[in-house]
């Protein structure tokens, strides 16, 4: 069993300071950097309005725009549970984000990647609960996805 006396925890913040660790809203950081000035591209589904959704509560909506995130979604639903009248009960839906920050006053690429993930929903019920339930798991999944793209764009070094 580990026993750890007070020195040692009152010391666990300068050995996480000497490793280079830092806020992610810092003064200076990637993240405060990107608050209220990041520019998402205008969403043309339900998809993307959502993935834009939860960025923006993540980084606020942009007032003075100087960085464009750019997302191409990739959304697909396969069957996943076939019951003996050969009816579907049970769907994946799996996204793919690929995305890219540019510095809007030089067209300079900041950083680009993917995210990827899947949800899954129960068909079993009604025709609404099926589309309540589909709905939902797209929503959860461009929670999911816009979370995975924050994420990257907070671990950026300094933007100046």
């Amino acid at each position: 069993m580990w026993s750890f006396k007070r020195r040692q925890i009152l010391a666990l913040p300068l050995a996480l300071a000497a490793c280079g660790f830092e806020p992610v809203y810092g003064p200076g950081s990637a993240a405060s950097t990107l608050e209220n000035r990041l520019l998402t591209s205008e969403p043309r589904t339900r998809d993307a309005y959502l993935l834009n959704q939860r960025i923006e509560e993540r980084f606020g909506r942009a007032t003075d725009p100087a960085y464009r995130l750019s997302v191409i979604l990739d959304v697909t639903e396969d069957g996943l549970a076939i019951n003996t009248d050969g009816d579907i009960e049970r769907y994946n839906v799996i996204g793919k984000a690929k995305f890219r920050l540019q510095d809007m006053a030089t067209d300079a690429e900041i950083i680009s990647g993917e995210a990827s993930n899947f949800t899954r929903y129960s068909a079993t019920g009604s025709t609404v609960t099926t589309l309540a339930a589909q709905r939902d798991a797209r929503k959860r999944l461009m929670t999911i996805l816009a979370d995975q793209i924050t994420i990257r764009l907070q671990a950026l070094p300094d933007l100046k």
